[in-house]
């Protein structure tokens, strides 16, 4: 039973480390190809691997859960849940799509998971690196906030452009686009309690993990 829960944590981390590095790598080959003409269309390039990655990603409740992986469950659910309903409300609204924030965005998300599964894939090895160590536990965070900033902007995009679509809308037809803003409004608050959360349990985590790793290296 516990080489089968070991095999199972490392093929999903490994999924999605594989599913992670391929949106990297084609949004970074567009763009160095295309230019700035790339991001109109990068999340209709890619956009289906990142759902499925996202969608994928409720597993890590259950797996916080079933203690598959330690980790904290409050900062991962809210992680988790405005992913996932920021990625439907773009899959809804192919204008905002082409905005160059989405594309940001969606380089940072990235980012942030290729320095996270990597880092769970060698623990469930057991061999991890100082060097992923570090990433996973320093790096991550700063990359992390900025990812946040880029969230909020996305979000007001999207509220801008639902705004601009009520107020072309008739009076008999308005009262359903209007209501949709006001879920995105709920989503900002989240976002950024979400984000205190995460940071502050990061930055525990960061020495907790780091200290781990000095004492570590001083019996060897």
């Amino acid at each position: 039973m516990l080489s089968v829960r070991l095999a199972y944590i490392f093929s999903y981390n490994l999924f999605q480390f594989c599913g992670h590095t391929w949106i990297l790598t084609n949004t970074v080959v567009r763009f160095l190809t295309f230019g700035p003409d790339a991001l109109a269309d990068t999340f209709h390039s890619v956009g289906f691997v990142m759902s499925l990655c996202q969608l994928l990603s409720i597993l890590e409740i259950f797996h916080i859960a079933d203690r598959l992986e330690k980790a904290r469950l409050l900062p991962r659910l809210i992680q988790v849940l405005e992913k996932n309903l920021l990625l439907i409300t773009l899959i809804r609204l192919e204008e905002v799509q082409s905005k160059p924030v989405v594309c940001l965005q969606l380089f940072f998300w990235n980012v942030l998971d290729l320095l996270r599964y990597p880092h769970e894939v060698m623990c469930a090895m057991d061999a991890p690196s100082a060097v992923m160590v570090w990433a996973r536990y320093t790096l991550w965070i700063p990359i992390y906030v900025l990812s946040v900033v880029t969230e909020g902007v996305t979000i007001c995009q999207v509220m801008r452009y639902m705004e601009q679509e009520a107020s072309h809308v008739g009076n008999s037809t308005a009262s359903a686009p209007v209501n949709r803003p006001l879920v995105l409004v709920v989503l900002l608050p989240l976002l950024m309690l979400g984000a205190l959360l995460t940071v502050w349990q990061s930055l525990k985590e960061r020495r907790h993990q780091l200290e781990r790793w000095a004492k570590k290296i001083k019996r060897t």
